[in-house]
């Protein structure tokens, strides 16, 4: 198991760091707030795989609430920006 969750660690800090990198490049808001939703999705794939490797559910609630408002914040954000952009 320990194997497992050193490739796991591995491959989710090399997409948060392109994440990181998309979210400072980025040329469009909307480059940004994809980065920031890959970002978030890191997070919850390592606290998923936090809970599969110790096996517990703690984190389960924390999981639950960050999926909720991930999801809501990006969606009105795109939702402002494509406002924005209508003439």
């Amino acid at each position: 198991m320990n194997v497992a969750a050193v490739i796991m660690s591995i491959f989710l800090g090399i997409g948060a760091i392109l994440a990181v990198i998309r979210i400072i490049v980025g040329p469009t808001a909307l480059d940004r707030v994809l980065g920031l939703d890959v970002l978030l999705a890191i997070v919850l794939c390592a606290l998923a795989g936090d809970m599969v490797i110790n096996e517990h559910t703690n984190t389960l609630p924390l999981l639950v609430a960050l999926a909720f408002f991930g999801v809501t914040g990006s969606i009105s954000i795109t939702r402002f920006i494509s406002r924005r952009d209508e003439p």
